[in-house]
């Protein structure tokens, strides 16, 4: 018997098996486009360690960067309970014992596979800078303990150190001008640019310790004390920073009573911030843009609701009538405050006006350009945040990785012909097979 031929069906099937192939390919040649994987996050840890009080600021930026500086963002703020780390002179290791559980929750929030890249950097003001003042020794074993403690966690320390009051100003300056957008700003054309025609602020600073002035004079800086210099954003910044130690709020108030025991008495009070016969404070009061006023400026001012926008007569005003008040009248005024707000609300806020009034020479014409902030976009107005921000000009920018693929809709169609191309692959040697199987049979 002749055998069996299934010519036609190996050839029909091979066929569009042919047509199938020349179809995938011409969609595999369909030009393709460029992706772009989504940027990794980096973190940053920064301890301010202040006179009053240590918190520590968590950040976190898109490691490709803009113009060699990153954008930075603030995560989250942690006070660490007890007073600053100055206050632990006599027990050195209670005060890094105190910043573990801020630390703690650092770790929960920093992906683990990121901790040991991530920097983490405490900056002493001027509290430790007086300490270091009475007694250096002292002020190096608070920071002694405090990096041991740091350094018991498994993160990229960068070293605790006492900040110079120009760096404490500058970068308090930095931040102001960040979260204001007078430094790097996201354009209509959906990047980050250099803002054109936009004035620089200027930056005011009070904290317990110390007072700081910075700003972007229009004359060159003489003093290299007040001169700073910095590169953000691709743009060269040149600052005059003057930073008075002794006349923050707290200092300030302790040589008032200084000076009234040693008028009243013969006894001579040994201190950095009690000299004889102090002088207030004189600066450049002609600031060639508005000023931002935070940290104790705001605090105090805001406590007395005086912080928006209001005419300086009404907030001379606002103070005499605290300070003429009985302690029964405050009492009834602010019942939710504690004794002690209570108690210095009339010298903390009389001080504060003197120190903007004759220290820094504001007047009744440049009062409304002040103004007092405290947080900018969920972001604390202070120098950690310029810290940051500069630090990343440090760190090695990661360039985003880009992918090529092919729109979504050729992927599925791809895929949708080369499974029917298995398919049919799979019946024509099924029917091969069966066409050499009957041939065979046939035979026989």
């Amino acid at each position: 018997m002749a055998p069996r031929l299934l010519r036609p069906v190996g050839c029909g099937s091979a066929a569009v098996l042919g047509l199938l192939t020349v179809v995938v390919f011409v969609l595999v040649l369909i030009p393709a486009k460029d992706a772009v994987l989504p940027t990794r996050i980096k973190y940053g840890l920064v301890f301010d360690a202040g006179s009053t009080h240590t918190s520590l600021y968590i950040y976190r930026w898109p490691a490709d960067k803009e113009n060699d500086t990153g954008i930075v963002s603030q995560v989250e703020a942690c006070p660490v309970a007890g007073p600053g780390i100055s206050s632990y002179a006599d027990d050195p290791a209670g005060a890094g014992a105190g910043l573990k559980p801020c630390l703690d929750r650092a770790m929960k929030i920093v992906p683990a596979e990121q901790q040991r890249e991530t920097p983490t950097y405490l900056g002493a003001t001027a509290g430790m800078r007086l300490l270091r003042e009475e007694n250096s020794t002292k002020a190096e074993q608070v920071l002694a303990e405090v990096s041991k403690a740091i350094g018991e966690y498994p993160m990229d320390f960068r070293g605790a150190r006492i900040l110079t009051g120009s760096e404490e100003g500058s970068f308090g300056w930095i931040t102001v001008n960040y979260l204001l957008e007078t430094l790097v700003k996201f354009s209509f054309a959906e990047k980050w640019e250099h803002p054109q025609d936009t004035e620089v602020l200027g930056a005011l600073d009070l904290g317990g310790a110390s007072t700081q002035i910075t700003f972007q004079p229009g004359v060159p800086v003489e003093d290299r004390n007040t001169s700073v210099f910095f590169r953000l954003y691709g743009t060269n910044y040149s600052l005059y920073s003057h930073s008075y130690l002794c006349y923050g709020q707290n200092q300030a108030l302790k040589m008032l009573l200084a000076a009234l025991h040693q008028a009243s008495s013969s006894a001579q009070i040994s201190h950095p911030c009690y000299p004889q016969g102090y002088q207030e404070t004189t600066t450049v009061a002609e600031l060639y843009d508005s000023p931002c006023a935070f940290s104790g400026f705001y605090h105090i001012l805001h406590f007395l609701n005086l912080t928006g926008g209001q005419s300086l007569s009404l907030v001379n005003a606002t103070i005499r009538k605290i300070c003429n008040s009985s302690w029964k009248q405050l009492q009834e005024l602010f019942p939710t405050v504690s004794r002690t707000q209570i108690r210095d609300a009339c010298t903390a806020s009389s001080y504060t006006l003197t120190l903007l009034l004759q220290g820094y020479k504001f007047n009744i014409t440049t009062w409304p350009n002040i103004h007092f902030i405290r947080q900018v976009a969920n972001a604390d107005v202070g120098w950690t945040l310029g810290y940051m921000l500069n630090l990343t000009n440090m760190i090695p920018s990661e360039p985003p990785t880009a992918l090529t693929e092919l729109p979504r809709s050729i992927w599925i169609a791809a895929t949708v012909l080369l499974a029917t191309m298995l398919i049919l692959s799979f019946c024509l040697l099924t029917a091969m097979c069966c066409q050499r199987n009957s041939s065979g049979y046939d035979q026989l």
